[in-house]
């Protein structure tokens, strides 16, 4: 299928945040996906992601958390990212500065939206939810992370979320409180752990110095991706005319 796609520039956080907008041929209205990064930031495969979306029929936004920059020292990710993932109104923030600039898009059916995100994009996916956002779905990968008490009763949506067996920055004990979180609130939630799987195993090597507990298992992020399209098409389908295959992405 034929897409087209933009960058897309918007304030979010204090920054000026460049996002990627991917449409499917038509001028109809489609569901529409919000997409969010590794604490990274945008870079081609993550906007890719966004390109895949919109050969199946989404309209899809792979949004900013970085200002428009990607961080190839990771103590310098982890200096922005570390204190943003520990202020849900600030994730919150982001998430709706993105969620507007999509629900602009005439081509977004604005009741048909989900949101899926990776690492610190999930995060911020998830506190979407946590606010009450009219979603259809929210899908992680490497990101079940726990909200302040009480507030994932406001998710309205089936909630997926898949990562590494080996992830350390998602160890057992941090799967077992996301999801008594979302037991607890009587959320429709999955979790899925990839077997032998790292922290973004779902992102191709890049050249740059990684974290420990970091690589990539191509297996499981063919099987990630294959999870989350079925997440989609479940919670947010597609007339028969408009699909078309996707990407694989690993």
């Amino acid at each position: 299928m034929t897409i087209t796609t933009r960058r897309v520039e918007y304030p979010a956080d204090g920054l000026t945040m460049i996002g990627h907008l991917a449409l499917p041929a038509g001028d109809d209205r489609r569901p529409a996906v919000l997409i969010g990064p590794e604490g990274t930031g945008l870079n081609d495969f993550q906007r890719s992601r966004a390109d895949a979306l919109a050969r199946l029929g989404y309209v899809a936004l792979a949004f900013d958390i970085n200002g428009g920059r990607w961080f190839t020292d990771p103590e310098e990710m982890l200096a922005h990212v570390t204190p943003l993932l520990a202020d849900p109104d600030r994730m919150r923030g982001i998430g709706h500065a993105a969620l507007d600039v999509l629900r602009a898009e005439p081509r977004t059916d604005p009741d048909r939206i989900a949101a899926v995100g990776y690492g610190t994009g999930g995060a911020i996916a998830l506190e979407l939810g946590r606010d009450g956002v009219n979603l259809r779905a929210i899908g992680t990968v490497n990101a079940p992370t726990t909200g302040r008490p009480g507030e994932a009763a406001r998710i309205r949506c089936p909630v997926w979320a898949g990562v590494g067996s080996e992830d350390p920055i998602m160890p057992p004990a941090q799967r077992d409180a996301f999801t008594a979180e979302m037991q607890t609130a009587g959320v429709d939630w999955r979790l899925v752990v990839y077997g032998g799987a790292l922290h973004a195993f779902h992102h191709p090597p890049v050249d740059q110095t990684v974290l420990p507990g970091v690589g990539h298992h191509p297996r499981h992020a063919r099987r990630a991706w294959r999870d989350i399209v079925g997440l989609l098409a479940e919670c947010l389908p597609l007339t028969h005319s408009a699909m078309s295959p996707g990407l694989p992405m690993s």
